[in-house]
């Protein structure tokens, strides 16, 4: 977890080029963009088990003038017999941060599938600091799949 003020962050993941096989996802909602990358730990995961565990990192930039708060979560979990669990929670990884203008706050997490497969998507409640208003951001819809996986574009 951490927070990097955008000049002295260096490159953003946009800016980054991915592995071969990993894939970003952004989301800007108002002044606020999400973007996260999922990546599948085979070290952590057993197929024998059927467990599949991928990380995420994810990236909240502010790019407007007010100081605004993150103070809760809502992930839809989806695995690939299309089972889906809703997690909802104060903050990530038990802060709250707070940022202000052209500030960003990146953390990673992790999430156990059954499957082989899945995705995951959600919003963050937040508040402007300036006006006490509440407004909802969303975290952009991203695919869990195995390195090897055949990809298919709908």
């Amino acid at each position: 977890m951490s927070r990097i003020p955008r000049s002295a962050a260096g490159p953003s993941f946009r800016e980054a080029r991915p592995a071969r096989d990993r894939s970003v996802y952004e989301q800007r909602t108002g002044a606020i963009l999400v973007r996260v990358e999922p990546r599948f730990l085979p070290d952590q995961s057993d197929e024998d088990e059927r467990r599949y565990v991928w990380s995420y990192t994810v990236e909240i930039e502010n790019h407007g003038e007010a100081t605004v708060q993150l103070l809760s979560r809502r992930w839809l979990i989806t695995d690939a017999l299309n089972r889906t669990e809703t997690v909802v929670g104060e903050g990530v990884r038990g802060e709250q941060p707070t940022l202000g203008p052209r500030e960003a706050f990146r953390y990673t997490s992790f999430c156990p599938l059954p499957t082989p497969s899945g995705e995951m998507r959600g919003g963050y409640q937040m508040i402007d600091l300036t006006d006490e208003s509440v407004f909802e951001v969303e975290i952009p819809g991203f695919s869990l799949h195995l390195p090897s996986a055949r990809r298919n574009l709908n």
